[in-house]
């Protein structure tokens, strides 16, 4: 029964960290939509190139952070939650009596 349990811990950890990962998708459709239109405001108007760029750079750095908070997540999932869950069972069917301590 324990065996299928931390089983069952461990496949939701790595489908959690899979779709977490996912994340790192939305940023990089956005910075490139974001590149696209400041190369084309730079294409219309040469002299506003300092704006537009430093606008772009900063906006592009905003949205990365979704993407990073999503990688963090999955490191977590992958490389932390695991030993934590797996610690919580063990000690719960230890306090019910359903493991030698």
């Amino acid at each position: 029964m324990l065996e299928l349990a931390i089983g069952i811990i461990l496949a939701g950890c790595a489908i959690g960290a899979g779709l977490a990962l996912i994340a790192g998708i939305g940023p990089g459709i956005g910075e490139g939509n974001a590149v696209a239109k400041a190369c084309e405001a730079i294409g219309r108007q040469p002299e506003s190139k300092g704006a537009v760029t430093s606008t772009m750079i900063m906006g592009c750095a905003i949205a990365e952070t979704t993407g990073l908070y999503g990688l963090v997540v999955g490191i977590l999932l992958i490389f932390v939650a695991p030993g934590i869950f797996t610690g919580v069972l063990k000690s719960t069917l230890e306090a019910m009596n359903y493991l030698p301590k």
